[in-house]
């Protein structure tokens, strides 16, 4: 098996959660309960279809590439720059994968792959039974005040 380059690291988020997969994929696809944990945005889930968030700085536009219901939603996030930065920053383009498999208790086993980033230290959050792996600057420094404390992935 061939190792991708760091400069190919995605952003890697595995978590157990007690809802049934069902809930969790309305959760991902549903405009109103996606919005209540991510962004406002217009998404339906069919293969092909376009649909953006309402991204801080400027609108996120993504296309639905894989959509098998209760199982795997799979898109292409493009984020431009705001304003400011547009003739200073590229646009970011990339994928995201949301893999969706039945626990033993009827719970969700979900995994989070958002591949397509720059070359940056690689570091890994854990906690609350969840893991996140991603790459990002400032190792050993909170992102947020309530975020735990990034540790460099083994």
């Amino acid at each position: 098996m061939t190792e991708r380059p760091p400069a190919e690291a995605p952003l890697d988020f595995e978590c157990e959660l007690a809802d049934p997969p069902e809930k969790v994929w309305r959760a991902l696809t549903e405009p109103e309960l996606l919005a209540a944990w991510m962004m406002p945005n217009d998404i339906t889930p069919e293969v092909g279809s376009r649909f953006a968030f309402a991204g801080p700085e400027a609108p996120i536009e993504c296309e639905v590439l894989e959509a098998e219901p209760g199982r795997l939603l799979r898109y292409s996030w493009r984020q431009r720059p705001g304003a400011d930065d547009a003739d200073k920053l590229p646009a970011l383009d990339s994928i995201v994968t949301f893999t969706l498999a039945r626990t033993v208790s009827g719970g969700t086993h979900l995994r989070i792959v958002h591949d397509g980033f720059a070359r940056t230290p690689a570091v890994a959050m854990a906690g609350a039974g969840c893991r996140l792996a991603f790459n990002a600057q400032g190792a050993g420094r909170a992102i947020a005040a309530n975020a735990p404390l990034l540790r460099r992935a083994a």
